[in-house]
């Protein structure tokens, strides 16, 4: 669930009780959520729990303060991964199927494009009623996933079913649900990114002024796909918080080399996004070179082009991304790598273009497939870069 952003729809049952336990496994599960109650959801448990345990305001009413601001119903449903109504109540059921819409939850769910769980909370004899039975199948027409509920002790003190499903058991079911989405489930996958520093003496390098924010999101988007990753990166503030990403820190181009042929023996799919130097000093001073008014001259020794190495040992199975940046002759130079080094797909970025390159937030790239078809992207986040990339390896990942 990390990462994952979830609308919690809360409705007037007895098992609102439960929406608290509810979201506190979720926020747990590294999940950020939102809760929209109903107005009769207040009288079973009070917006302050829910807006404490989610850490964000509570969403009752459509305007807000005293100054009228709107709570918008729109951008919360664009906002959410998916919508999940627990507990569901047979009125709130009954409006969800026949679109009618007097609360903000209802408004937020007609607005939503994102998959819609829901967990039907009732006594036993109105969930049996042919009009709830008829309200859940036009529910499942519409694509909403039914969470069923459970037999066992009702509110009314009898026995039999309609209760809503234990917050555990809800919890392990939408998981379940989202690892059938994950496309790169029980793959591995080795990422690079960052500068590598080529010491010269103990106080300097030399470097290049990658921030590695493109690898660090490209391995975000594919551990959000399932995939086991291996971050392997440069000297860079950017960190890792992901238990489902191993990060490896190095600092040379030749511990990078080391590294990645460590972890290529393993990896179905290998993204070389990492800015890693051409050229090392060929000597290193054990000690700091003191300032002299001459000139000192350093002489420099290609590093082992990674990239072309790990070409040389990939197999059938095996998916090889590279990068290329370019200050000219972009997409010419970036075929005779693309060929060169037996990649599957290269991503190229310039740095002519404003907004992209080193040090930012943001990139533009193109990308070319092994049959030399170009496809190019418009500026964006580097985030959704990440998304674009990744969308493009699945795709073609064989």
């Amino acid at each position: 669930m990390r990462g994952k952003k979830i609308i919690l729809g809360v409705t007037g049952s007895i098992a609102a009780y439960k929406a608290a336990y509810l979201v506190r496994l979720m926020v747990k599960s590294g999940a950020e959520v939102k809760v929209v109650m109903t107005h009769s959801a207040k009288d079973f448990i009070t917006p302050i729990t829910l807006s404490t345990l989610s850490k964000n305001p509570c969403y009752i009413d459509f305007v807000k303060g005293a100054n009228g601001e709107w709570n918008n119903h729109v951008e919360l449903a664009l906002w959410a991964d998916f919508l999940l109504v627990a507990p569901a109540s047979a009125n709130t059921i009954g409006k969800m199927a026949n679109g009618l819409c007097d609360n903000l939850l209802l408004a937020t769910y007609l607005s939503g494009r994102c998959p819609v769980y829901i967990a039907p909370a009732m006594d036993e004899d109105m969930w049996k009623h042919p009009s709830t039975k008829k309200n859940m199948e036009t529910l499942a027409s519409f694509g909403n996933i039914i969470i069923q509920p459970q037999d066992g002790e009702l509110a009314s003190g009898l026995m039999g079913e309609g209760r809503m499903d234990e917050p555990e058991n809800i919890l392990a079911f939408l998981q379940k649900e989202l690892d059938k989405t994950r496309l790169l489930m029980n793959k591995k996958v080795l990422v690079t990114a960052g500068p590598t520093y080529e010491s010269i003496d103990p106080v300097r390098f030399i470097g290049n002024h990658s921030s590695g924010k493109m690898g660090f999101a490209i391995a975000e988007e594919l551990a959000r796909q399932g995939a086991e990753v291996t971050l392997i990166s440069g000297p860079t503030s950017m960190e890792i918080n992901n238990p489902d990403i191993n990060l490896i820190k190095i600092v040379s181009a030749e511990e990078m080399y080391k590294a990645c042929l460590n972890s290529f023996k393993t990896a179905d799919i290998t993204v070389m996004a990492a800015a890693v130097a051409d050229y090392s000093p060929s000597e290193q001073s054990s000690k700091k070179i003191k300032k002299k008014v001459q000139k000192i001259e350093i002489k420099l020794s290609p590093t082992k082009d990674i990239l072309y190495e790990l070409g040389k040992l990939k197999n059938k199975k095996q998916f090889l991304c590279g990068f290329a940046l370019e200050t000219e002759n972009g997409i010419d130079n970036a075929k005779l790598k693309l060929k060169r080094k037996n990649l599957d797909m290269i991503v190229l970025n310039s740095l002519s273009d404003v907004g992209a390159g080193f040090q930012t937030s943001t990139n533009k790239i193109s990308i070319i497939n092994s049959s030399n078809k170009i496809i190019n992207f418009g500026l964006k986040d580097k985030k959704q870069v990440a998304v674009d990339i990744v969308n493009h390896i699945i795709n073609n990942y064989k």
